[in-house]
């Protein structure tokens, strides 16, 4: 292995320990409030839908003009944030993800409030590989960089739980425009302290943008992500399903093709098949499959089978959000030193399909405040979770050069987006399935409804737990002879 010197010399910034872990805290609360946005507005969406007189057909809108935004400019946002510097990207993405927040809020009209989803979703599309670009240039030493990215992966990996309480809390005793609202606030906070982060040069212009790697990356990933949404209410037998996944299949396959023989890639290649790197997007996109659908179906088994109110239900998911950030934080930063990366990746594939295991035993009748069984499964999904984005997160942006790091923090934010959208799509239409079938065979009785439910549940959660167990496999067969941590730093080597 040949070690050189990078283009850029340490930042000021990072020589500076203090500023550095105020730095951290901006980076990390612009982090929560993309995170946010990508589940805070779940629970709202029956408000929304009555105040502003939105069909049951266009009410998805509300959602998946977020994802679809979000997760197809996000390759484009992470070259756009390399072109203008990750400290000029990251105030632009919070001015205009704020500004966006607010005219949704503020709006009464459906045809907008998509349209400031979207706007959110195109800034938080610049917004978060210039964070976590700002976070891998920061923290350069090892010991210091594993605390970092626990603190950064424990906000972030949270921040999904949390935004399904945040969205009980705001619609149940505010009103569901806090649910946009929320993120002025946020945005301001995070912008004053804008001057404790470092200030980047520039590596590389958009003259020479790779076109027809921006066209058929974010058609692609847009087409892949549409498609996953309309599974859930139409099935994925549906003609109109099947041709948005082929598209959008046939789209990405084109683009590999094309960046493997393009001088100024989108997305260098071997970004994604270093192994260190490909390991982390595996277990991230495995983990991001199960969780996205264990808490789709948590909220509604709470409110639709035991009766509780958003607030109620929303509470459940907050032992989740805890967990994960203990997890992230606490476990992961005391075991990263005594375990090989791979393994503790694996370990936390296996946590959180124990927690799965748990749920599985999910009851039509509950008695108590919470279900015991719950409380376990959030605990155990919660930890797991933490524990593998701390490490991911550090891997998945490890041996980087600097100009590398916009590229390949867009990479990682994808693989989570697109792993979300199949996650919530494929097990919420084998629950749906599972539960016409056991209603069918049972006469279609009103009062087998709730039973249906949770079957159709239960084994949606054992599929999970399978897809989890074989992700733990996988990584484990994958990180043989390859399980150190990389010795080099983005700020201070790369290895050649």
């Amino acid at each position: 292995m040949i070690v050189t010197q990078t283009r850029q010399e340490v930042p000021a910034t990072a020589k500076r320990p203090s500023k550095r872990w105020w730095a951290l805290s901006v980076i990390s609360l612009a982090q929560l409030t993309v995170v946010l946005d990508a589940t805070i507005v779940n629970i709202a969406l029956p408000s929304i839908q009555h105040d502003l007189g939105v069909t049951d057909t266009d009410r998805h809108w509300a959602i998946t003009a977020y994802a679809l935004a979000f997760g197809g400019l996000l390759l484009l946002g992470g070259r756009v944030s390399s072109a203008l510097s990750h400290h000029r990207s990251f105030v632009i993405g919070l001015i205009g993800f704020a500004v966006a927040s607010g005219l949704g809020g503020a709006t009464d009209s459906a045809a907008v409030l998509f349209a400031a989803r979207a706007g959110q979703g195109v800034f938080a599309a610049l917004l978060a590989p210039a964070a976590l670009s700002l976070l891998i240039l920061t923290f350069t030493d090892p010991k210091e960089r594993g605390r970092a990215f626990g603190v950064f992966a424990g906000v972030g990996a949270g921040g999904a739980a949390l935004g399904v309480f945040a969205g009980g809390l705001l619609t149940e005793y505010a009103d569901w425009r806090w649910c946009l609202y929320i993120n002025v606030p946020l945005a301001l906070i995070a912008l004053a302290g804008v001057p404790f982060l470092m200030r980047d040069r520039p590596t590389g212009d958009l003259r020479h943008l790779d076109i027809p790697g921006v066209l058929l990356s974010a058609s692609g990933l847009v087409a892949l992500v549409y498609g996953f949404s309309q599974a859930e209410p139409h099935g994925w037998g549906d003609p109109r399903v099947l041709a948005l996944l082929a598209l959008g299949t046939a789209l990405l396959v084109l683009f590999v093709l094309t960046e493997a023989r393009s001088p100024r890639a989108l997305l260098p290649l071997h970004i994604v098949l270093h192994r260190t790197r490909a390991v982390a997007f595996l277990s991230v996109f495995v983990m991001y499959l199960a969780m996205f659908g264990f808490y789709l179906f948590v909220s509604y088994y709470t409110q639709t089978v035991l009766g509780y109110s958003p607030v109620k239900a929303s509470l459940t998911l907050l032992v989740n959000a805890v967990s994960t950030t203990v997890g992230a934080m606490v476990i992961a930063a005391a075991l990263q030193r005594r375990l090989a990366p791979s393994t503790l990746i694996s370990g936390s594939l296996l946590s959180s399909a124990l927690g799965m295991l748990v749920l599985t035993q999910l009851e039509v009748d509950s008695t108590g405040v919470l279900p015991l069984y719950l409380i376990p499964a959030m605990v155990l999904t919660g930890i797991g979770l933490g524990c593998l984005l701390a490490v991911a997160t550090n891997r998945a942006t490890a041996e980087l050069d600097r100009d590398e790091a916009g590229v390949a923090s867009a990479a990682y934010n994808t693989v989570q987006q697109v792993g979300a959208a199949f996650g919530t799509a494929l097990l919420n239409s084998i629950a749906t399935t599972v539960t016409t079938a056991y209603l069918a065979d049972r006469g279609n009785r009103t009062e087998d409804v709730h039973a249906a439910t949770v079957h159709g549940y239960a084994v949606a959660l054992w599929v999970a737990f399978g897809i989890l167990v074989g992700g733990a496999v996988l990584v484990g067969l994958l990180s043989r002879n390859g399980g150190r941590t990389p010795r080099s730093t983005p700020a201070a080597q790369t290895s050649n």
